[in-house]
């Protein structure tokens, strides 16, 4: 029974030499899967995608929304873009496609959030003016009306005659 279970220990031990081995053997033997042409395509496409984002953020905060957040998701995809093109410059191209995928994965949907932004944004300046604009006419408008009132009342009061001045 003794010699069962030393066996085992044995076998296990092993069988976990083994794996251990193939897993440090297989990181330094692995093959690539993603090609220099695969990892160039997938950095141009993430470029583009940046600068697609990036123009519709910058229309959003033209007209006035708050982009703090696209800003921030902007730069962080831009950071993994960054790592892509070190990545691609020093022969690792898998690690480049992956990071430059992850960049523009992390930017889908950022530009309709920007245009749903900006259209409030402009919503809201497009009320703000027609308030305002409202606002002086009635402000206007009630100087007038109280300036004749005013002027009625001291007339009726001091009973001024019209055409006798002094």
């Amino acid at each position: 029974m003794r010699r069962l279970i030393l066996g085992v220990r044995f076998v296990a031990v092993l069988l976990l030499a083994l794996a251990l081995s193939f897993h440090v053997l297989g990181g330094s033997f692995r093959v690539s899967a993603a090609t220099e042409a695969d990892a160039k395509s997938a950095i141009t496409t993430a470029e583009e995608a940046i600068v697609e984002n990036y123009h519709a953020v910058a229309d959003a905060e033209k007209a006035g929304a708050n982009v703090t957040n696209l800003l921030i998701t902007l730069n962080d995809a831009g950071m993994l873009l960054s790592k892509a093109n070190l990545e691609y410059s020093q022969g690792d191209f898998d690690s480049a496609f992956n990071l430059a995928n992850e960049s523009r994965d992390n930017l889908d949907g950022l530009v309709e959030d920007a245009n749903v932004l900006r259209d409030a944004a402009l919503q809201a300046g497009f009320w703000d003016f027609m308030i305002n604009v409202v606002e002086s006419i009635v402000g206007a408008i009630s100087i007038v009306v109280g300036g004749f009132a005013v002027w009625f009342y001291l007339k009726k009061k001091y009973g001024v005659a019209e055409g006798v001045t002094g």
